[in-house]
């Protein structure tokens, strides 16, 4: 497939391409969710996740939120090993209302490395 058709994992791995024609099924191996950086949390996130956690919006920033290393906005925090905060053992305390950032792994964004340590699997990609 020509480069131009594919896209890149992200800003900041541009070393892989993203095929088009493959989709990648989470199997919830938790490798995204230790992987150091920010975790952004959009606008329209923070309702939700709040109200899925029992918490108000402003409780949970306190409580879970930091601002991006870009200071264009919020972030969850990270645990000291770089785990997201919202990983507790091998799942997601927030599977549910989770941030569009973890739901796009790795189809819409991916970090150097991601194929060694993530276990989806990768199946034709449907077309639309």
């Amino acid at each position: 497939m020509p480069d131009y058709l594919m896209d890149h994992g992200s800003p900041a791995n541009r070393e892989v391409m993203l095929d088009p024609t493959v989709h990648y099924l989470c199997q919830r191996c938790t490798a995204c969710c230790k992987w150091p950086g920010d975790v952004r949390l959009e606008p329209d996130e923070l309702t939700p996740i709040a109200r899925f956690l029992g918490l108000s919006v402003q409780d949970f920033i306190q409580c879970y939120a930091r601002l991006r290393s870009n200071r264009q906005g919020l972030s969850l925090m990270e645990k000291d090993n770089h785990a997201c905060i919202m990983l507790e053992r091998d799942s997601c305390r927030i599977h549910p209302v989770k941030p569009a950032q973890c739901r796009g792994f790795p189809n819409k964004w991916n970090f150097p490395g991601w194929r060694q340590v993530c276990a989806a699997v990768a199946i034709p990609a449907c077309e639309e």
